[in-house]
């Protein structure tokens, strides 16, 4: 969590191809052919045939309030696991532990994690009695990675003896990296394996205040914490992936994580590039988050981000539970995954107690940073009411749906105040729309593909609704026609008819020749078929020939022949 809260008390480019070839002779038969109602359809948005990345996970923290529930009743406990990682739930395929770093000097109790070292180097993993408890809940469940994060070594190794503010001494990196590799092996003893660790948190941070633990990790340092830990795990046969840096500003991620990845040694030990974004980024800044992970080789996750609010995206104190902010955090995903093509998505806490003044309301005294709130005089007064807010909702619209493995497709030409995204699931199509309109909205979606689709089911959350199952949309061969309802999130999945075939509608080969329509670097050809991406072709709405990099050129050949211009 950035800085700017801890002193609070709660927290593609077109390219055009030139003419191909007349090899591929005019009116020979192709492999596909355009969709029949191409010519009538309306204007459509566009859902890609070409892959982007794959989702990974969707997930949430359980820093902090852990410490709280675990003095619940075992109850209500069990139903918050089940509201957080049950198929009748969130569904999340991530869960974030903390691994704490023992409190030490750390001035808001709720945020002074227990460490299992002893003072004699040994361990009492009797600590972390709520942290442990959730992180087993997790792992019964079946969520697919559980994530380790440190914020502060234990303050025996820091430079200031205390748990935030200081930097790990460089005597102690094989210390810290033996600790970490042991908690992982305790944790896999019983049962639980941490699929990745993030040995550093928010290492741009100072945590000088400390409201919450926390150490400062210099640029330079980050490769030899990355290449110790590594090098121990590898020693341990451990088969944990390490993520970092974890930045909180996306513009320390990108100029930053290639200074010290770039260190020999260290890339090889980095399984995925972490960043958060409270520096509230647009498209530009996310569009670097893509390319600066591209350079090096790594897929990014987006792993934290809250406490946004009055209106904006961007960092602001106010407790809001409506359809306001659910629709803001929606459009932070959407943008995290179409924009910076993230491969996953993290919220910061799954639960909280900073609601301000009233749990069911909106107002300027609690902070946006969980999904489900409890009371924080639970102690005193004995309630143990779990109170929801539409973030909660709006976070499952996509995690119950977009299951790790699916696939996203980028989606252009949406209706003005829509965000569409898509997703393909195997056999399936997932989509999930925001529609920030006050009013309802129309949206016709043209699939790219040569399958047609049917439609299976439509989720919506909304001012009035929660996972209300509402009304498919009417579908015509590839197009999709659907009323948005105003405010509101909603989620269909789609069918493709003749499963499993692929989005892509495919290669254009001529009958006589067995060849097929290429797009080089210098335009597009005839060259012998080989199934490489470069080979695949599409139709848009309007039945205008496309292929991986762009339109064909005005005068290039249709594959029915015809002379088609390019848009």
């Amino acid at each position: 969590m950035t800085t700017e809260g801890m002193h609070v008390s709660h927290p593609r480019k077109r390219f055009l191809l030139p003419a191909a070839s007349a090899a591929l002779a005019v009116g020979a038969a192709l492999l596909v052919s355009p969709p029949a109602s191409a010519t009538a359809a309306p204007a459509a948005a566009e859902v890609s045939p070409h892959a982007a990345q794959t989702i990974d996970d969707i997930g949430a923290s359980g820093a902090w309030w852990v410490d709280d529930l675990q003095h619940f009743d075992p109850k209500v406990q069990a139903r918050v696991a089940q509201l957080l990682f049950s198929k009748q739930g969130l569904d999340l395929s991530s869960y974030r532990y903390n691994i704490g770093g023992g409190g030490t000097a750390v001035t808001t109790p709720a945020r002074a994690a227990e460490d299992f070292l002893k003072a004699d180097g040994s361990y009492d993993w009797s600590k972390d009695k709520g942290g442990r408890t959730f992180l087993t809940y997790a792992a019964k469940y079946g969520v697919k990675d559980l994530i380790g994060f440190v914020n502060s070594a234990p303050a025996r190794w820091t430079t200031n003896g205390r748990s935030c503010g200081g930097q790990l001494k460089a005597e102690n990196e094989a210390d810290f990296a033996k600790y970490v590799a042991d908690v992982t092996d305790h944790f896999a003893r019983q049962g639980v394996r941490l699929d990745y660790i993030s040995p550093f948190n928010e290492p741009d941070n100072s945590f000088a205040d400390c409201g919450q633990e926390g150490m400062p990790v210099p640029v330079d340092q980050r490769d030899d914490i990355v290449r110790a830990l590594g090098a121990e795990q590898r020693a341990r046969h451990q088969r944990t992936g390490i993520i970092a840096d974890e930045s909180s500003r996306t513009t320390q991620f990108t100029s930053e994580v290639p200074q010290w990845i770039a260190q020999p040694g260290t890339a090889q030990y980095v399984d995925k590039l972490a960043h958060h974004t409270y520096d509230n980024p647009d498209d530009g800044r996310l569009g670097n988050v893509y390319e600066t992970s591209r350079s090096v080789g790594k897929s990014s996750w987006a792993t934290e981000i809250c406490c946004f609010g009055k209106g904006t995206t961007g960092w602001n104190q106010e407790y809001d539970p409506t359809i306001d902010n659910a629709l803001l955090t929606s459009r932070i995903i959407y943008k995290d995954f179409a924009t910076s093509h993230d491969s996953a998505f993290q919220w910061w806490v799954a639960l909280a107690s900073g609601y301000g003044t009233d749990p069911t309301a909106h107002n300027d005294q609690g902070w946006n940073d969980g999904l489900i709130y409890y009371d924080p005089d639970y102690a005193t007064n004995g309630n143990q009411k779990l109170y929801f807010t539409k973030r909660y909702y709006a976070l499952g619209q996509y995690s119950k749906f977009v299951r790790p493995g699916s696939v996203a497709h980028n989606v252009t030409g949406a209706p003005d105040g829509v965000e569409v995204s898509s997703y393909d699931r195997g056999g399936q199509w997932v989509v999930v729309v925001n529609n920030h309109n006050t009013t309802d909205t129309p949206l016709n979606l043209h699939f790219n593909s040569g399958t047609p689709v049917r439609a299976t089911q439509a989720v919506r959350t909304s001012a009035d609704e929660n996972w209300a199952a509402v009304a498919t949309p009417s579908v015509d061969g590839g197009t999709v026609s659907a009323t948005l309802a105003p405010r509101s999130i909603t989620t269909y999945v789609f069918d493709r008819k003749g499963h499993g075939s692929s989005a892509v509608t495919g290669a254009l080969a001529g009958r006589q020749s067995g060849k097929c329509l290429t797009a080089g670097a210098s335009g597009a050809a005839i060259a012998s078929c080989t199934g490489s991406a470069d080979q695949s072709w599409s139709y848009d709405a309007k039945g205008t020939l496309k292929g991986a990099n762009g339109y064909l050129t005005a005068g290039s050949p249709g594959p029915d022949g015809e002379r088609r211009g390019h848009r």
